[in-house]
């Protein structure tokens, strides 16, 4: 997570959230990974850095992508892992 060390009276305020969306079939895993700006809720339910939780977090992250767009993301990463497109591989070098 990126933050500011200080923002409207708080500190250590979360601004942005790198994230992955992961899947597996046992075998293989596949990612999509992203960041997702979050805003200050100026409500008064400031939570301290130090007290976030991971489920606090993906909601922000969730509620800021939308319902929509989450779910694409889980799909893509699962066709991406059942197709094996985009999953790396290391060969060896063909001359050696």
């Amino acid at each position: 997570m990126t933050s500011y060390p200080k923002a409207a009276g708080y500190e250590n305020v979360v601004v942005k959230v790198n994230w992955s969306c992961d899947c597996t079939d046992g075998t293989y895993n596949n990612a999509i990974v992203g960041n997702t700006e979050v805003i200050l809720d100026n409500s008064g339910t400031y939570t301290p850095y130090a007290d976030l939780t991971q489920s606090q977090v993906i909601g922000w992250v969730q509620s800021a992508l939308g319902t929509q767009e989450v779910a694409t993301t889980q799909n893509l990463a699962a066709e991406q892992l059942a197709a094996k497109f985009y999953i790396p591989t290391i060969l060896p070098n063909p001359w050696a």
